[in-house]
């Protein structure tokens, strides 16, 4: 729930710039960074996708793509395909809406 909550929460920041859903995110990113202690495993790839995020809201451009980049490699090798694949669209979302779509993967 959290990973889902935050994911939605900055993408309406981003929409809407209402800084309810920013806080929401940042507070998922702060409870994922949690998680990750506990099983890096299972939430490292969720956190770098909530942080590529945040990244893309602050217009941190650098940042947004290692942490999409990290995102993708992490759910890749830990073998969460469904996760790898949502990394990925967001990751080209990311690329299309900054108008760098041909450094797509």
């Amino acid at each position: 729930f959290v990973f889902f909550e935050g994911i939605s929460a900055l993408c309406l920041a981003r929409d809407t710039k209402q800084e309810k859903w920013r806080q929401i995110g940042e507070q998922s990113v702060g409870i994922m960074s949690q998680l990750v202690d506990y099983s890096a495993w299972n939430y490292e790839n969720k956190l770098s996708l909530l942080q590529a995020e945040l990244y893309y809201l602050d217009l941190c451009h650098e940042m947004a793509e290692a942490k999409y980049l990290a995102a993708i490699t992490s759910a890749h090798n830990h073998r969460f395909f469904h996760e790898e694949a949502m990394a990925r669209e967001m990751y080209g979302i990311y690329l299309v809406e900054n108008k760098m779509a041909v450094r797509g993967i």
